[in-house]
């Protein structure tokens, strides 16, 4: 294997551990020369030799072409016919996970009323629950566990639903483009809770309407591009 080919391949193996210099390359925000330095040393170690700036500028440059076509490009064809939903007036509430719990928990499908669009999802952990729902319902779903049982709750957040088409749920990274996005807007995700076809990311309020844009410019430009 000559160095080139080795420097090329150190440069791939740096680069897609970090997502942020992905996303940086492909929008064309980041100075090739300046990411040359900074990764010269790192490059160097995975290489096993000594390299010059100007050949990790190269295989950068390259990288760059590659990520532009395989990961930005495929957005596109991947979130093709997708929609969003926002819903907000949402909470969080995380409960000890023990019998009066479990319990408790075909009583939330009874409260919830699912059929006039209410929102109601609950995870399971090993020790832990969490419950997601509206907010008018959080008074009576606290009193239903009780104090020494509920280990946190979150207020004033919102729900953004990605539905994804069936054709697209075993693409891979559908979503790692979908939180890529949002964190490279900076924007906080709560929890992740996921169906089939559908990605639910739950973030504050104050958030819902910049992550709207975010994913919508992402799942509608021509490039699958944010």
């Amino acid at each position: 294997m000559d160095c080139m080919t080795t420097v090329a391949q150190a440069v791939s193996d740096v680069i897609r551990k970090k997502p942020f210099l992905e996303e940086g390359l492909v929008t064309g925000i980041i100075n090739q020369a300046y990411l040359a330095d900074m990764l010269k040393p790192e490059v160097e170690r995975i290489a096993g030799r000594q390299t010059n700036r100007y050949a990790i500028v190269m295989a950068i440059r390259r990288l760059s072409g590659r990520l532009a076509e395989s990961f930005v490009g495929k957005s596109a064809e991947m979130f093709k016919g997708s929609d969003i939903t926002i819903t907000s007036g949402i909470f969080e509430m995380t409960v000890k996970k023990d019998a009066r719990a479990l319990a408790n928990v075909s009583k939330l499908y009874g409260l919830v009323d699912i059929s006039k669009g209410d929102f109601l999802t609950i995870t399971h952990g090993i020790y832990e629950m969490t419950i997601i729902s509206n907010a008018k319902y959080k008074k009576q779903i606290a009193e239903m566990f009780g104090r020494h049982e509920i280990i946190n709750v979150v207020q004033w957040l919102s729900s953004l639903i990605v539905r994804i088409p069936l054709d697209s749920v075993d693409s891979v990274g559908v979503l790692y483009a979908l939180t890529k996005a949002l964190s490279w807007e900076n924007i906080n995700i709560v929890e992740v809770v996921s169906t089939l076809t559908e990605e639910i990311f739950i973030i504050r309020e104050q958030d819902a309407a910049p992550a709207f844009d975010t994913i919508n410019k992402l799942i509608n430009s021509p490039k699958g591009a944010q």
